[in-house]
């Protein structure tokens, strides 16, 4: 294939490095901002938060990506109004260009807000639909986590694999607690309920994202959660896809950028974590 077709090059610019170089960037100039931000707003419910930093971020990202492809699509986390109707809308706008790069500037706001060090920068390239690069920056530990379609996934410069586990019972899982109160929440709720006696134990690090990326490296051997976005999913499904992980909505259907109720794993575990999930009737 021509570098144009495997979307890693453009000419002689590559999408992976001005990926990386807009994520560490943004990831540094967020790090000198942590305890230190200005405003602080909600934007769907009292757990949805938004400061002058995402949205910083978001135009940090958005300016440098546009510096070297100015044709390219954008879809940033602070550029959407708030709630899963208008993230779903959103998408389905830009979902036909042909490039279209997909942002979450801060997933783990509230963990930066109270100064808790587990956030991180995700932006992940998409062409016609199909995730092809993804990158996921936690600053605070200086870990960059990166993944190129058909090329593997690596942090630290070195390759990732996913977790040996092959049952729920020897496996540590994550998940997380949705901002919509209304329906997400209660139904991850019941999810957890029904998870937490079968599994090694649960952890919630409040970022869909990092998640994503330690079930990529290992660290996890499997993450759900309820009513996420595609900037929340994006890059780190595809690290765990590069990985050798499995990632699929709630049902078990394939991921894809519309994708909302997530599953992801270690693919061992995978039929196992859903049909869990389900006999719970908390898959969505």
């Amino acid at each position: 294939m021509s570098d144009q077709q495997n979307g890693a090059v453009v000419g002689s610019k590559s999408f992976t490095a001005v990926a990386i170089n807009c994520a560490a960037k943004a990831g540094e100039w967020i790090k000198t901002k942590l305890g230190n931000y200005e405003n602080l707003d909600l934007k769907y419910s009292s757990h949805d938060l938004v400061t002058e930093v995402d949205k910083g971020s978001e135009t940090l990202i958005k300016r440098l990506i546009q510096t070297h492809f100015p044709h390219h699509s954008f879809l940033g986390e602070e550029g959407v109004e708030p709630g899963p109707e208008a993230s779903a809308r959103a998408l389905e706008a830009k979902l036909e260009d042909e490039y279209l790069w997909i942002v979450d500037p801060i997933d783990g706001t509230t963990n930066f807000v109270h100064g808790f060090p587990f956030f991180v920068v995700s932006i992940a390239l998409a062409y016609r639909g199909e995730v092809i690069v993804g990158v996921v920056y936690d600053p605070m530990k200086d870990e960059l986590f990166l993944a190129e379609k058909g090329k593997g996934a690596y942090v630290h410069g070195k390759r990732m694999s996913v977790s040996a586990e092959s049952a729920l019972k020897s496996s540590l899982v994550a998940t997380g607690f949705p901002a919509d109160h209304h329906y997400a929440l209660p139904l991850n709720m019941k999810g957890l309920q029904a998870i937490a006696p079968q599994v090694r134990n649960i952890r919630s690090s409040g970022s869909a994202a990092l998640h994503m990326a330690y079930v990529a490296a290992g660290r996890l051997s499997g993450f759900w959660e309820i009513g996420l976005n595609s900037w929340d999913l994006a890059a780190g499904a595809l690290l765990i896809q590069e990985s050798g992980g499995k990632v699929s909505d709630t049902l078990g259907k394939p991921y894809h950028l519309g994708v909302r109720n997530v599953v992801a794993s270690n693919g061992q575990i995978h039929e196992e974590l859903v049909g869990a999930l389900a006999l719970a009737d908390a898959a969505q």
